[in-house]
């Protein structure tokens, strides 16, 4: 992207699902993309090859048999790639939010960060593989009445098992269960809506419904952060995207992130990265995303 640019490329999705195979893709060169914004979700299954993803200046290695999730917003590239056998899956958030019939989708493994690559058992490649055939299918037919929840419930299954595959892939076992893992849940996902709006860890709190002491001893067990941490790395990592991909000023920047006052923005950003905003924009402005 050049430096004059004012705003990121942003993909928005043709219709509210896509899937596009995988076959044989190779990317490299001058078949990497600029750094993009989507405004969608978007699931990565590797059956073969490899490769990396840079999602908001961070290596994703790629290996076969991953499934990576990108969650809306994030700045993406695919970086590099050989012999991608597979498919990529995209669909927004009407997909996964609003509505009682929708609460089975995990929407926390959208939120926040995103970026998770998780290993897909073996013996689940063929079902993975059939579900999101399935899904193809239902998204190339013309619009119908069932078209929708169809769709819905395709999404929640590739969602649910992704939350499965993760939940068994961790470090340290915890029980399906797990108050604490569940509240985290919860709460990555109201971060994600009102971060921009609410820095306070007492809001987090209050809309969850638990002490805020409480709160901050769940989210450190799980995450080592206490709330307001985490509510700070997303303000902070929000602030930052607009630093490097965007030529916004740094009033601009500090209203998008939820900051009324723009020193006050720029003394916590430095606080948080090191450096104020500006020097941090000319620090990684022009640079390649390779670091």
């Amino acid at each position: 992207m050049s430096s004059g640019q004012s705003a990121l490329s942003l993909d928005r999705l043709g219709s509210t699902v896509e899937v596009v195979p995988l076959d044989g893709l190779e990317i490299g060169g001058a078949r990497v993309r600029e750094p993009h914004r989507h405004d969608y979700h978007e699931l990565v299954w590797v059956r073969d090859g490899e490769g990396a993803h840079r999602l908001d200046g961070g290596l994703v290695p790629v290996a076969p048999r991953t499934l990576t999730v990108i969650g809306r917003g994030q700045v993406h590239v695919f970086e590099s790639g050989r012999g991608l056998r597979g498919s990529v899956v995209r669909f927004g958030d009407e997909m996964v939010y609003g509505g009682a019939e929708r609460r089975a989708a995990p929407g926390w493994l959208l939120a926040g960060r995103g970026g998770r690559t998780v290993p897909v058992p073996a013996g689940d490649v063929a079902a993975l593989d059939g579900v999101i055939a399935a899904l193809a299918a239902e998204a190339a037919l013309p619009p119908d009445a069932r078209a929708s929840e169809l769709e819905h419930h395709l999404i929640a299954v590739l969602l649910l098992w992704i939350e499965r595959w993760y939940d068994a892939s961790r470090s340290e076992a915890r029980e399906p269960g797990d108050a604490d893992v569940q509240l985290q849940r919860r709460f990555a996902q109201l971060l994600e809506a009102d971060f921009a709006r609410h820095h306070d860890a007492g809001h987090y709190a209050d809309a969850l419904g638990v002490p805020p002491a409480a709160l901050s001893r769940a989210l450190s067990e799980v995450t080592g952060r206490s709330t307001k941490e985490l509510v700070t790395d997303r303000v902070m990592l929000e602030a930052a995207r607009l630093l490097r991909f965007t030529d916004l000023t740094a009033g601009e920047i500090a209203h998008r992130a939820g900051f009324t006052d723009p020193l006050y923005f720029s003394r916590a950003f430095k606080r948080h990265t090191g450096e104020p905003p500006m020097a941090y924009r000319a620090a990684v402005r022009g640079k390649s995303m390779h670091r």
